[in-house]
């Protein structure tokens, strides 16, 4: 069985982030009908299950990027943390696509590489740029 591209694990990660926020508010809402208005259970049996099932999709597609990309353990324990805090899947999408630990598609192993070590995708590694 052929393993998944990064790209689509990325893709894939991408939208169970927002999926998975979007399932927190889902059951928080249902959570309030049951709870405080006390006028049904329906939203929580229906966001219940739906949430449960983003999470460990969450959970398990962040467990495979962590081994296929690398990431440092603390990386990878904030893309766990950040399941159980609600909306934080997105947050954390965001930073980790902002400082590299999700590749953009299209982008080379060294764009990555100049992206995780905090350079310009531009600018060569190892020179210095001098200005004249």
């Amino acid at each position: 069985m052929k393993a998944p591209s990064t790209a689509a694990l990325v893709r894939v990660f991408r939208v169970l982030a927002l999926a998975e926020a979007l399932s927190w508010a889902a059951l928080l809402a249902g959570m309030y009908f049951k709870w405080i208005a006390k006028t049904t259970e329906l939203g929580v049996e229906i966001a219940g299950p739906i949430h449960g099932a983003l999470f460990i999709g969450y959970g398990l597609t962040a467990l495979v990027l962590w081994r296929q990309q690398r990431w440092p353990f603390l990386v990878a324990l904030f893309a766990g943390f950040s399941a159980v805090l609600p909306f934080a899947t997105v947050l954390f999408e965001r930073w980790a696509g902002n400082r590299g630990y999700l590749p953009a598609a299209g982008t080379t192993p060294a764009e990555r590489q100049a992206v995780s070590d905090g350079r310009s995708i531009r600018e060569p590694a190892g020179e210095e740029t001098a200005d004249v």
